[in-house]
């Protein structure tokens, strides 16, 4: 008896192989193969809405797995179909856009690529925003799901979005028919990259995720003449500099405190010689809310405050400053409920609640939110995944470093980390929503 329980004991205390994962041991397996895909992406990026390579290169992944492939929906942009019997439909994204942003990281395969900006500028391109994760995260969920049938039902639809960051892609697809000649979805999913989060951590927002995002030009108009003589001329740039002071009165005096919301003055253009009053100055801001309500009390804040401060300067009604609000304007992001507490505690049970933190609402803006925006029976979610390599991170905690942000031309996240993650992540979700 005694030998017995000996080896009982001994049993109990051996260490025991980790159960089998299909998907993480997918994954780990896919990893080699889509770091590789990873390094063309970032080494050969396109500005937005000129993706057409990019384009192509994921819709041959895509065909290759399996999928129906539908390429130029809303410009650049596809779609890819695997239809695998009665059930849900849900909807993954990736975006495709890289920035005009001359690549400094120093990696290896940095972008050189230089391109033009549709105002002709010539510019470096870099995915300064970690869309080439995005986008080899996104291969990898699809060849996962496509070799992953027997454990599924429903549609899947893979897109690859373009125009992400001017705020353009998702109306695009959405004008094009993504919702009339495709499988609608209920469920909608997407991953970005963090650079405020350690690699490997994922972050989620029930909620208002990402902010509304409206650009505003404000022509203000005066009457010019020589800067010797003054009380000859309304001075347009002094009459800007007044509305630029009054518009902080906005969020400070103004808005609910409890609802947050941005007015930046971002650009003032004025003059041209020293001793010259010229006859008009721009401003240009971005202006940021949550709410639809808090928007448009800014907006109409905006062009009140304008006309105000130009009524008090005594510019005669045909000078009355022009304010315009730029058409890429990017709606605020909501994350619903209950889908975003279902994928939370999902995720927690996988990789442990070390690794899935809740974060905090930032006034950044991602057009993801127009799917949900267009039919809001669809249960959405966008969440986080960070790539700040480890050692960077444990320095800029001990103040020993500064971090760079999204669309820095240093920003290089932890790639491995943050691909093996976010593909485990949307594999793992979508195997959730499309159960048997």
């Amino acid at each position: 008896m005694i030998r017995n329980l000996l080896l009982a004991s001994a049993i109990a205390g051996m260490a025991l192989p980790a159960a089998a994962d299909p998907v993480r041991d997918a994954t780990r397996a896919a990893m080699p193969a889509l770091m590789d895909i990873y390094r063309d992406l970032h080494a050969s990026p396109e500005l937005s809405l000129q993706e057409v390579k990019t384009a192509a290169k994921l819709a041959a992944e895509a065909r290759k797995a399996g999928f129906e492939v539908t390429e130029k929906v809303g410009g650049t942009g596809v779609v890819a179909v695997l239809r695998n019997g009665p059930g849900p439909v849900l909807l993954i994204r990736a975006d495709m856009d890289g920035l005009p942003v001359i690549e400094q990281t120093g990696l290896p395969f940095a972008s050189k690529v230089r391109a033009a900006t549709p105002d002709g500028l010539e510019t470096g391109v870099m995915h300064a925003c970690g869309h080439d994760t995005h986008m080899a995260a996104w291969i990898g969920t699809l060849r996962n799901l496509a070799a992953m049938k027997d454990k599924w039902r429903g549609t899947l639809v893979m897109i690859a979005q373009p125009a992400e960051e001017v705020g353009k892609g998702a109306a695009a697809m959405l004008a094009d028919g993504l919702y009339t000649r495709f499988p609608k979805p209920q469920f909608a999913i997407a991953f970005h990259d963090a650079a405020n989060i350690p690699a490997g951590t994922i972050g989620i927002k029930s909620g208002y995720a990402l902010a509304n995002v409206d650009s505003v030009d404000v022509v203000v108009k005066g009457v010019g003449g020589h800067g010797a003589y003054p009380h000859t001329t309304k001075d347009p740039i002094v009459l800007a500099s007044k509305i630029v002071m009054a518009l902080q009165t906005l969020v400070s005096r103004e808005v609910d405190p409890q609802q947050p919301s941005v007015v930046t003055v971002g650009s003032f253009h004025g003059g041209s010689k020293h001793n010259v009053i010229g006859d008009e100055a721009v401003l240009q801001l971005t202006v940021r809310s949550y709410t639809p309500e808090v928007r448009k009390q800014l907006l109409d804040g905006i062009a009140r405050i304008a006309r105000g401060e130009a009524i008090a300067a005594g510019i005669p009604d045909d000078r009355m400053p022009v304010v315009t609000v730029k058409d890429e304007f990017t709606p605020s992001t909501f994350n619903t409920e209950p889908f975003s507490g279902r994928v939370s505690a999902l995720f927690t049970q996988r990789f442990g609640k070390d690794r899935v933190v809740a974060t905090p609402a930032v006034m950044g803006g991602e057009d993801f939110s127009r799917y949900w925006l267009a039919d809001q029976s669809i249960q959405s979610l966008i969440f986080w995944v960070g790539g700040v390599p480890r050692d960077k991170w444990d320095a800029a905690q001990a103040g020993k470093g500064q971090l760079p942000s999204l669309h820095s031309p240093f920003w290089a996240p932890d790639a491995d980390a943050v691909i093996a993650t976010a593909t485990e992540a949307l594999t793992a979700a979508a195997l959730d929503v499309l159960k048997k």
